[in-house]
């Protein structure tokens, strides 16, 4: 792996850029697909079925045949939707979606790290990305015309500001105990100590605000059908309802890979089982926490929609800041 890292970093700029940027989009997309299809493989299991099992051998062509379906089914436009924003939206949600793996490291070695590119504010560009990605659900809604789809997208920029609190200020404890914002920084600081420990309150909150930030049950109250028909992309067809969902597929990969990173040592191998590839320690972490998403839908049933929003400002706030502070004030006194 270092000696490839090496003949990428001897090439010209650009070169390595369209390299990785390729590699890493063909990586993401193959991911996401058989995470979707482990999701259904999983929930079968759970629910004691088989699950998808028709197309091709254990059904591992499935996700191509969804594909297909998604490209070739009609596209509609609603006479009443702004026709511009409208298609605009769901390529919103995909881009800010794919944008954040421009600079998560997924492993390191002698020749530096396993990225796109390496910024030293890299936990603070991961925010800002993220956070923008609720614009597309908003604008789809809010351009369909239509009644049901804009309550989703109230629902959910609604909802992605009182869960965003409480998972900045989760953040902040790991920053402090790190002392940097550069995620390999991070990664490195818990070569000992994985921060899931030191930082177990923040870990919690993280774990159920990732869950509402990226609209995953039981917190997926921005495409309730029972209420709202199907949320947000009620009106959507096609390949542009197949943005949107890949995009919620690709959040969950990337709020499992900051988990990763912050939480859980990145490519840190456990217990000293260094000779496994680092990679391979990061992709193993990233799948167990994609399989506790999965075990949440089989699971648990959705919440009330006030419940969910008392539940973010009057119990996940006021613990993210105590643990903030008490973060703090343990640091200090150390130093």
């Amino acid at each position: 792996m270092d000696s490839a890292l090496a003949v990428l970093n001897a090439a010209p700029l650009w070169l390595v850029v369209t390299i990785k940027s390729a590699l890493l989009l063909l990586v993401v997309v193959t991911t996401f697909a058989y995470a979707m299809l482990a999701e259904r493989k999983v929930m079968g299991w759970m629910q004691l079925r088989p699950g998808p099992n028709r197309v091709g051998p254990w059904g591992l062509m499935q996700p191509a045949s969804d594909a297909a379906k998604l490209i070739l089914k009609e596209d509609l436009t609603p006479s009443t939707a702004d026709p511009l924003i409208y298609k605009l939206a769901p390529f919103i949600s995909l881009l800010t979606a794919f944008s954040v793996y421009a600079i998560i490291p997924f492993g390191a070695g002698s020749q530096g790290t396993w990225a796109i590119g390496n910024v030293d504010a890299g936990i603070l560009f991961l925010m800002a990305i993220s956070s923008l990605g609720v614009y597309g659900i908003s604008l789809g809604g809010w351009a369909s015309g239509s009644k049901y789809p804009l309550l989703g997208s109230v629902r959910a920029t609604a909802q992605m500001i009182s869960y965003e609190l409480a998972m900045s200020l989760s953040f902040i404890g790991v920053l402090i105990l790190a002392g940097t914002t550069s995620l390999d920084g991070i990664v490195s600081a818990q070569a000992r100590l994985w921060f899931c420990i030191p930082q177990a309150v923040g870990f919690v909150i993280y774990v159920i605000t990732a869950v509402a930030e990226t609209n995953r049950t039981p917190f997926d109250l921005v495409e309730a059908e029972t209420e709202l028909v199907g949320g947000f992309h009620t009106e959507y067809s096609g390949l542009r309802f197949g943005s949107f969902f890949i995009a919620e597929y690709v959040n969950m990969l990337t709020v499992s890979c900051i988990a990763t990173l912050l939480f859980l040592g990145g490519w840190n191998a456990p217990f000293g089982l260094t000779m496994v590839p680092g990679v391979l320690w990061f992709v193993a972490k990233v799948a167990t926490f994609m399989f506790f998403y999965i075990w949440l839908r089989a699971t648990l049933p959705r919440l009330r929609y006030d419940r969910l929003m008392a539940f973010g400002w009057k119990v996940l706030l006021p613990v993210a800041t105590l643990n903030l502070i008490v973060t703090a004030v343990v640091v200090a006194v150390r130093g």
